[in-house]
């Protein structure tokens, strides 16, 4: 018989999102009608702006007539949406030639992993979004799983309100790659200039390489909060940045997305990963859908950008109900990013997960899930409804908002400050 992929074995519990949708569906089974407000994973669920959707109806429309349809398309994706996407969102700190369009930034996380030697040592933020892990472990950088979801081979840097959500490189080995994602994904906190500067000073010493995830980049508001790597002096040189249509626009089932790779970036024999990345793409995969495609550079025009700051907007305002809805209790997040980190006083992530879920009908995500350090928290997703929104936040307040968990959480935050 053929041999399975050990690989794959090690990866031993479920994926954090499959696990929440098994228990989804043992509830609906058991209380067959029941409707759930799902503030658990992080999909958009506010409509695409008219002027994107027209765009991908033409292309669409296009493919139905001889004289216009077309095939293959470019390589690494349209010229005008790498122009679009340097211009719009990079402020031409990047050449569109440095810029391969994809499926999505998590398809680009999985098949980065291949760029490096299964020797290179990983390290995450903990907590973060799981797939950084998964590639990880799938691309055959760690021996084994460990207990807590742990792995050998991927050094996790704790990022708690103890260190202002900021991990500590100081201990990795030169030659790390290091994940980073900012907005973060659980927590919702965002990289200040300073820390960031800080991690590719660090990087450009001990030779390491960042993969910077700037999936949220969109939802910061402040002017002195970086939204992309390429804003730091030098991270040309070390990072490599993904990026996605999915929240800015809500093509999260569209699926468009896209990763920088600076000509300036090496391996430590001195080639380029600019070539091995364009030869990995063309073998692999074979360009996003020119639909979805036409859809984006209709997002980057004048008015899919006024679009998008509405949809943004939106999904703010819903983190700042919930936010306010939760007050009394401290909470992380929800003004740069559409995610509520929301920390427990007792029950485990996923007791407090089964809580919501049982008695008030509410699909959370337990932070275990994104890593050791989320134990004793819950992500909140601020994509929702705004009647959902409502309920949600009443809900939250009754089941979450005890008074000896208000007192507990005040005594603890003034013991941090």
């Amino acid at each position: 018989m053929v041999e399975r992929n050990a690989d794959v074995a090690k990866m031993g519990r479920n994926y954090l999102f499959h696990e929440i949708a098994k228990r989804k569906k043992a509830l609906l089974e058991k209380e067959p009608g029941t409707r759930l407000i799902n503030l658990g994973i992080g999909d958009t669920t506010e409509p695409i702006p008219p002027s994107v959707v027209e765009a991908m109806r033409e292309a669409a429309s296009r493919l139905g007539s001889k004289k216009t349809y077309t095939g293959y398309g470019e390589t690494h994706g349209k010229w005008l949406l790498r122009e679009k996407i340097s211009e719009v969102i990079y402020n031409s700190k990047v050449s569109p030639d440095e810029i391969f369009i994809s499926d999505g930034a998590k398809c680009d996380v999985g098949r980065m992993q291949l760029l490096f030697s299964r020797n290179v040592p990983v390290a995450l933020q903990d907590p973060v979004y799981p797939a950084y892990m998964g590639a990880s472990v799938l691309s055959g950088k760690t021996g084994g799983a460990q207990d807590g979801g742990s792995y050998e081979g991927i050094h996790y840097l704790p990022c708690t309100p103890e260190n202002g959500f900021t991990p500590d490189v100081t201990t990795l080995p030169p030659g790390t790659l290091l994940y980073l994602c900012s907005p973060n994904n659980p927590t919702g906190t965002v990289l200040t200039r300073d820390q960031l500067t800080r991690l590719v000073h660090f990087a450009r010493e001990n030779r390491c390489f960042l993969l910077f995830d700037s999936a949220y980049a969109a939802f910061i508001q402040s002017e002195e909060l970086p939204r992309s790597i390429y804003e730091i002096e030098g991270a040309q040189e070390v990072a490599i940045e993904t990026s996605s249509f999915s929240k800015r626009i809500g093509f999260t089932g569209v699926r468009l997305g896209w990763s920088v790779v600076p000509h300036k970036l090496t391996f430590a024999d001195g080639s380029s990963v600019w070539k091995d990345w364009s030869t990995l793409t063309s073998t692999l995969f074979n360009e996003a859908s020119n639909i979805a495609q036409a859809g984006g550079i209709a997002a980057l025009e004048k008015e899919g950008l006024a679009s998008q700051r509405k949809l943004i907007a939106f999904y703010l305002e819903n983190a700042r109900l919930l936010r306010e809805a939760l007050s009394p209790l401290p909470c992380y997040g929800g003004e740069h990013a559409p995610f509520l980190w929301l920390p427990l006083r007792s029950k485990s992530s996923w007791e407090t997960f089964e809580t919501l879920l049982e008695k008030a009908k509410i699909v959370t995500t337990p932070g275990v899930g994104f890593g050791p350090s989320g134990e004793g928290f819950i992500r909140i997703s601020a994509f929702a409804s705004r009647s959902d929104i409502h309920k949600a936040s009443t809900l939250l307040q009754h089941i979450l908002l005890q008074k000896a968990d208000v007192e507990v959480f005040k005594n603890r935050e003034q013991q941090r400050t």
